[in-house]
């Protein structure tokens, strides 16, 4: 069975997909307001709409099981429905209760979510994606999204037993499946994203992941991908952004952050497991990509996770 990279970074930078509400409406409507989330998602599961965010030109067309991930946007405004009259103000914050006994063949359904990553994740995904990106269920590789969504929506109406529970569930699977059929769909920027889905560097990329603290030199990369030194190196930098062995240090880096949250693991240790000859080789390092010292890191976020007194 093949490495799967993109499973091994989501558990690295802690993705989670959080669905935050919904509605369903019947009639001209308006939604949105001010984005407060880094990543925000918005699903079209019935109906059409119009969305508007700023550092996007003009308008974009959500038909149904579209879906919308905002990145770094700082407001959102989302209109559809047909009919006479004014448009119904609908406010972002409804819960998703209110979708229990919509008609799923007359309403239009919206749903939102917020996508949880810690700072490294966020850096990440963000670097990855556009200011919009937008996910067609008209495409023929979102066919699996489209099932996904329908099932959703029938446990998010159905006021079925344990359906809160199932929700959640489904968040995580939601944003999984929304990545997917991006990546299907779109040409992705030059990043890590970009780089973990390139048939040409997978074998290079699963021995850097595979042994991280290895002293991984380009000729044994390049030869993994059966390419010339040239060529990889040019292609790795085009695909991922950066060339291989910046990408091989900032994965240690991940995997450093991931290991100075668990408090009984030895700085030194852990300097060595990653392929430093020293701990001060490693603190430079951590340091110069994270922004402050393994030290620091370890006591701020143990210092953030630690219960309130009041």
């Amino acid at each position: 069975m093949a490495t799967d990279q993109l499973s091994e970074v989501f558990d690295l930078v802690e993705i989670r997909g959080l669905l935050s509400g919904g509605f369903a409406v019947r009639g001209p409507w308006v939604s949105g307001g001010a984005v407060t989330e880094a990543l925000k998602f918005v699903v079209m599961v019935r109906g059409r709409a119009q969305l508007t965010t700023d550092g996007v030109d003009g308008p974009i067309e959500l038909e149904s099981g579209d879906v919308a991930i905002l990145n770094n946007r700082t407001y959102l405004n989302v209109q559809g429905g047909t009919g006479d009259g004014p448009p119904r103000r609908i406010e972002p914050v409804d819960a998703a209760s209110d979708l229990v006994g919509a008609d799923l063949s007359a309403d239009d359904i919206l749903i939102g979510g917020r996508v949880d990553l810690n700072p490294a994740g966020q850096a990440l995904l963000q670097q990855a994606l556009p200011p919009v990106g937008h996910v067609q269920a008209s495409a023929a590789t979102a066919t699996n999204l489209r099932d996904f969504l329908d099932r959703l929506v029938n446990e998010m109406t159905g006021n079925r037993v344990g359906s809160s529970f199932a929700i959640r569930q489904y968040g995580q699977l939601l944003l999984l499946e929304v990545l997917r059929a991006y990546i299907d769909q779109a040409e992705l920027p030059p990043g890590w994203l970009r780089a973990l889905t390139d048939e040409h560097l997978r074998p290079a990329l699963t021995l850097m992941h595979a042994e991280p603290g290895r002293p991984w030199r380009l000729e044994e990369l390049a030869a993994a991908a059966a390419m010339s030194r040239t060529s990889f190196a040019v292609r790795f930098r085009t695909v991922a952004g950066v060339p291989p062995l910046t990408y091989l240090n900032r994965w240690r880096m991940l995997l450093a952050q991931r290991a100075l949250r668990n408090k009984d693991v030895r700085i030194g240790s852990l300097a060595a497991d990653l392929g430093f000859a020293s701990d001060s080789a490693f603190s430079t390092a951590f340091k110069r990509q994270v922004g402050e010292s393994p030290l620091r890191y370890r006591y701020r976020v143990h210092d953030s996770a630690a219960p309130s007194s009041t």
